[in-house]
């Protein structure tokens, strides 16, 4: 049930009546006709800007087409006012009954209460995490983590057909660099003293790979050439740091639905076939690129390379694929991944990467544009960074990763729930703090706090109900008399669980799943102020001693709090507390 868009259908087709009867002019559009909660809740509980975006189609004062729809809203039992503001903005108030119906929508539907068919099935992409297999994952790649699984987890909600992938960074340099430090951890397993040169991998995680391999190889590779191991090393290793890569995810709550290596693209033709691809549509040229604005790097030259023409589709300058001495640039194996993509027919793709890509962007989009001829769009969702605190000073730990914070050392200090909650308190393109003190503390100013603090209240009432002998099943709630709900402070909060369906939607369409932690938020701080109203006025609390009825339906309202905010937790990967110590 989504009562905005229930109140939009009547806005839509009133006007539809006012076109018939001459009072607007045929051939108008009411594609950016909106219902929304006004501004300041004083005004009414839901406005319509219809007046003010077909006023100039319409050639007619806003505040003329404004007083007529007024007038028809006003005939509709559902609406008890219907008011004209300023130039032509139009506030409405609904009925009580309307709001009470959430209550019983919210209990009959149960977590699947907001969900809705925006994505029609429509077969989505998420590419999420993708560290490079080099070691465990940080804390940068934990926020990515979070917020991909996230948002994977709203796309489904809203109706899309969600794949959850992870791609491999295999194929290049680093994972040479691994099965060298790998090798000598080995060394150091076979008794060796393991040198640890510049550009290594010094954490002590490739310890148990060194052990490992010794089990595997014995001595049999010590003193050999390089030649002779790198190729078997780097797939064991990378292998083994897979796993840990697994695992670090799995602490978090998050299991992707695919792995893809990058490797795999190598050697198969697949790089060659996308490429082929844009030269058939005339998008690859051999050329010379302009040197880089400013000051020019030392190791540039101006040299002839395969350049794909990403200008065509957007990107401020065209982009090399393949360098002059015939190797793959790091960008020929990402547009042939991304090819396969197109070509698994997925409908939309999404990428998440870490805030030092955002050069990438544009040139990532044209080849996608290109490959799939407009058909297919990508969105590119920057993570920004995370700055880690404690008693509110800069915080370092973790002398197993090597030089950074890792996710485990996250999730074993405050939990997954703490920190999957709390990486999505702010918009995924602004820098987040992160103070492990903070996170845990049980205050309004902790959100993760104050949000499970609101469900374990409800299951307190649900306790106090068993304990008074008054049922409480949704079913049975859902059938209680609901007009006891009446005062301001019970509507507040059937009024933003109305909101739940038109949110959930919003932050589906723009991949903004932060939207859904402000919202708990904002509905526990409803929920909060009108338990504190309860210990002034006994008639809001929500067991009235000796009245089951009117109990039964305040703790309807309750209940469905619950629901929703359970229902707004399992998007955002965290599990509702029953009672908080």
């Amino acid at each position: 049930m989504n009562l905005f868009a229930e109140v939009r259908g009547l806005v839509l087709e009133l006007l539809e009546q006012m076109v018939a009867a001459g009072d607007l002019p045929e051939g108008l559009t009411f594609d950016n006709v909106a219902v929304e909660p006004p501004r300041d809740a004083l005004h009414g509980d839901m406005a319509t800007n219809a007046a003010m975006v077909l006023a100039k189609p319409a050639k007619m004062k806003p505040r003329d087409i404004a007083d007529k729809l007024a007038a028809k809203l006003a005939e509709d039992a559902r609406i008890t006012s219907a008011e004209v503001a300023g130039p032509g903005f139009l506030n409405m108030r609904l009925d009580a009954a309307l709001w009470q119906n959430i209550v019983k929508a919210a209990l009959n539907e149960g977590t699947a209460y907001g969900r809705s068919t925006l994505g029609a099935g429509k077969k989505v992409n998420v590419e999420y995490v993708s560290a490079n297999p080099t070691g465990p994952m940080h804390v940068g790649h934990t926020r990515g983590a979070v917020f991909g699984d996230a948002l994977a987890s709203l796309l489904d909600y809203v109706g899309y057909d969600v794949t959850r992938e992870y791609y491999i960074n295999d194929g290049g340099a680093q994972v040479d660099v691994l099965a060298r430090s790998a090798y000598e951890r080995y060394r150091e397993a076979n008794g060796q003293e393991p040198e640890i040169a510049e550009g290594l991998y010094p954490g002590d995680y490739l310890i148990p790979v060194g052990e490992a391999l010794k089990e595997k190889y014995g001595d049999s590779l010590l003193d050999q050439p390089e030649s002779e191991w790198l190729l078997d090393i780097r797939e064991f290793a990378t292998d083994a740091m897979m796993e840990m890569i697994r695992g670090d995810l799995a602490a978090l709550g998050v299991v992707m639905d695919n792995f893809y290596s990058e490797k795999s693209l190598y050697g198969t033709g697949q790089i060659e076939a996308a490429l082929e691809r844009l030269e058939t549509l005339g998008l690859i040229y051999e050329g010379v690129l302009e040197p880089p604005k400013g000051k020019l790097p030392e190791d540039w030259e101006e040299r002839e390379q395969t350049l794909f023409k990403s200008t065509e589709y957007g990107d401020d300058v065209d982009r090399p694929v393949k360098k002059s001495d015939g190797a793959w640039t790091y960008f020929a194996p990402d547009i042939a991944y991304h090819f396969t993509k197109v070509e698994r027919g997925f409908d939309m793709l999404i990428d998440v990467f870490g805030a030092d890509h955002g050069g990438y962007v544009k040139r990532m989009k044209a080849a996608v544009a290109a490959l799939s001829e407009n058909k297919v769009p990508l969105d590119i969702k920057l993570i920004q960074l995370v700055k880690l605190f404690k008693n509110g000073e800069p915080f370092k730990m973790s002398k197993r990763a090597g030089t950074f914070v890792t996710l485990r050392d996250v999730v074993e200090q405050v939990g997954a729930d703490v920190t999957r909650f709390h990486m999505l308190t702010r918009k995924n393109d602004a820098p987040l703090d992160f103070d492990f003190d903070k996170v845990l503390e049980q205050s309004k100013d902790n959100p993760v706090f104050y949000v499970q603090y609101a469900h374990a209240r409800v299951c307190s009432v649900l306790r106090k109900a068993d304990d008074a002998g008054i049922a409480h099943d949704d079913a049975t709630l859902a059938g209680a008399d609901l007009t006891a709900l009446g005062h301001e402070a019970e509507m507040a909060v059937a009024k933003k669980l109305a909101e739940w369906p038109r949110l959930v939607e919003i932050a589906g369409r723009n991949n903004e799943p932060h939207r859904v932690a402000f919202y708990l938020y904002e509905l526990a701080s409803d929920f909060h102020s009108l338990w504190n109203r309860g210990n002034d006025d006994m008639s809001l609390r929500f067991l009235q001693e000796g009245d089951a009825a009117t109990s039964q339906a305040k703790i309807a309202l309750a209940r469905a709090v619950a629901v929703v905010i359970s229902a707004g937790l399992g998007i955002l990967g965290v599990k509702p507390a029953e009672e908080l110590r």
